[in-house]
């Protein structure tokens, strides 16, 4: 950990004066969206802890103006006021900056390490970061005189309170409707037969009910499970789709099973929603549709809505905008581990360990996020004593509109079947973009799709990073459990709105990554795609018996540019596999 964030933790143990500014321990969990739910002040998150300290180091102004007015509040469609967002996010923005250069990618690295900012994501050549609206100019104090002009606001004044507000159902989402037809079974679903649990983002306590209908009311090919039980004892819930052979006379081989999870970070909403989205239309669409019939019967599909049920839960009763788990640190006053950080393989925790208030803390140890823990735990028993055998995995965040496929740890270490992965990865990617109305998604390697990149006349240069990739979900279930089909999707949208995205984009995001799924399927049964026989077993096998080294050098990485057709980069990728 750097020196100076050593200093300002120090602020926070020793000086007295700060400790007014600590949030209290909520003796119970209340909306801050409607207030007839609160009593008393809402519990300020670590966020306000954390600006109130630099508002001391840098000599800020005790008072922040209010840009709601006298009265704080300001009025949302409808007229409900939204008094408790504007006193958490009022005084909030989010900057883009366009990053260039390596000197420009460390000194914002820096900065945002001893500012404790919030990264939201960081793509290409831009990083995107939510802050104070008065820490601004400490922040452009800490950067290069190139980053001083090179940003710009993406949400100001109260667009963020705003976004947060329009994130949340609509009284009328949660009123029963008698007369719908939710569960008419189609791909082509016609607005009468939408379903009403897709037109509003869902809680936890909505989503279990909902999947425990599903599994009763289609017996024949979906089950409720458990992944695991987060750290304050929720279930990880689950659905396995698929249809299983009746013949018991032949021992049944491995049974292959994909994996789609989201919600690992609990303000990624939509993640939770497309997985739903995608469960509800496979399970509907089986005997309906002959793809999703032969992908059914020849495939188990888990789906896992909320790998992070508790954090999940906070963001829809405490803090919209909350990103890890809810474990306590070493620090009273920040909670929560970077489940996508906690994972074993390539753990680099060693980087957050000294500081639990990093958004992206990994834990003191491999696997210290209890759910990161459960979930691989029920992984590796599936495989080891239930005849699993995971071939496929979508991992799914947002925001971005990425497919990106191992490794995330480091862009030096190239995944043995790294042609193949990408091959897929363009397939899915296409998939999207020619749905019914979908989005360009790019294609590229976990790490270099988390990382700035500097253009050349030769290649690309990765710059310093932003934040550890080590420890991701993704690399440990490639390297570890040997799924040869594995990716993180990052879904919509690429920074308007960011973890924000309004609800109606969930049914839309759901039919673009719908059509990746079925493409997936095709694959996987042979019917696009290289042949299953052309896929390098034995060098994948050889190189999984020696784990790689991890190097913290810059690169070099010379690269053709991938700024044509994705038919184009597939007809390569084959030319390159025959050579």
């Amino acid at each position: 950990m750097r020196h100076s964030t050593f200093a300002v933790l120090s602020l926070l143990l020793l000086g007295p004066s700060l400790g007014a500014a600590a949030p209290h321990a909520a003796s119970e969990q209340c909306s801050f969206l409607f207030n007839t739910h609160c009593h008393g002040s809402t519990p300020r998150p670590w966020r306000r802890l954390s600006d109130a300290i630099i508002g001391r180091i840098w000599g800020l102004p005790d008072k922040q103006k209010s840009l709601g007015g006298d009265n704080g509040a300001a009025a949302a469609p409808g007229g409900t006021p939204v008094r408790k967002l504007l006193a958490r996010y009022g005084e909030d923005i989010v900057m883009r900056f366009t990053i260039g250069t390596a000197e420009e990618a460390s000194a914002l690295a820096d900065a945002s390490d001893i500012l404790f900012l919030d990264v939201w994501e960081f793509n290409d050549n831009w990083v995107d970061i939510r802050i104070a609206k008065d820490v601004v100019p400490s922040l452009l104090g800490l950067l290069p005189p190139s980053l001083q002009t090179s940003h710009i606001a993406l949400m100001q004044d109260l667009d963020l309170a705003q976004a947060i507000f329009d994130s949340y159902p609509s009284p009328s989402g949660t009123q029963p409707h008698d007369g719908d037809r939710s569960f008419s079974p189609s791909l082509k679903a016609s607005s009468q037969s939408q379903n009403i649990f897709f037109q509003d983002y869902q809680p936890l306590s909505v989503i279990a009910p909902w999947m425990n209908l599903l599994a009763s009311m289609f017996t024949t090919h979906v089950r409720r499970i458990n992944v695991g039980i987060s750290y304050e004892g929720r279930d990880i819930p689950a659905l396995r789709v698929g249809v299983h052979p009746t013949n018991d006379e032949q021992p049944s081989s491995p049974r292959k099973t994909v994996l789609i999870t989201g919600g690992s970070h609990a303000r990624e909403w939509v993640s939770t929603s497309t997985v739903n989205y995608l469960a509800w239309s496979l399970i509907t669409s089986y005997g309906k549709v002959p793809t999703v019939t032969k992908m059914l019967e020849s495939f188990d599909f888990v789906f896992v809505p909320t790998l992070n049920p508790d954090g999940y839960v906070y963001s829809w009763e405490t803090d919209r905008l909350w990103r890890k788990n809810r474990q306590p640190t070493s620090l009273r006053f920040c909670r929560g581990i970077d489940l996508d950080r906690s994972y074993g393989y390539q753990w680099d925790g060693d980087a957050t360990r000294q500081n639990p208030c990093s958004e992206s803390f990994a834990g003191d140890t491999p696997f210290d996020g209890v759910e990161a823990q459960r979930f691989a735990e029920w992984a590796k028993n599936e495989t080891e004593n239930n005849n699993v055998d995971f071939v496929g995995l979508l991992d799914l965040h947002s925001y971005s509109q990425q497919v990106l496929y191992p490794y995330s740890f480091s862009c030096e270490e190239q995944p043995p079947t790294s042609e193949d992965l990408e091959e897929l990865a363009l397939g899915l990617a296409k998939a999207i973009r020619i749905s019914r109305k979908g989005h360009p998604y790019q294609v590229t390697s976990a790490c270099e799709g988390n990382v700035a990149t500097s253009k050349n006349g030769k290649g690309r240069k990765i710059l310093p990073r932003i934040e550890s990739s080590g420890g991701s979900l993704l690399d440990w279930f490639y390297h570890e459990l040997r799924v040869k089909y594995a990716y993180q999707i990052k879904l919509r949208d690429t920074g308007s709105y960011g973890f924000l995205l309004p609800k109606e984009n969930i049914v839309p995001t759901g039919k673009e990554l719908l059509d990746a799924v079925l493409y997936l399927g095709r694959f996987m049964l042979g019917e696009v795609g290289f042949e299953a026989d052309d896929v390098p077993d034995a060098k994948h096998e050889e190189h999984f018996s020696k784990a790689p080294e991890y190097s913290n050098n810059e690169q070099e990485v010379e690269e053709e540019e991938h700024e044509h057709d994705p038919d184009d980069s597939i007809m390569e990728l084959r030319r390159r596999r025959k050579r």
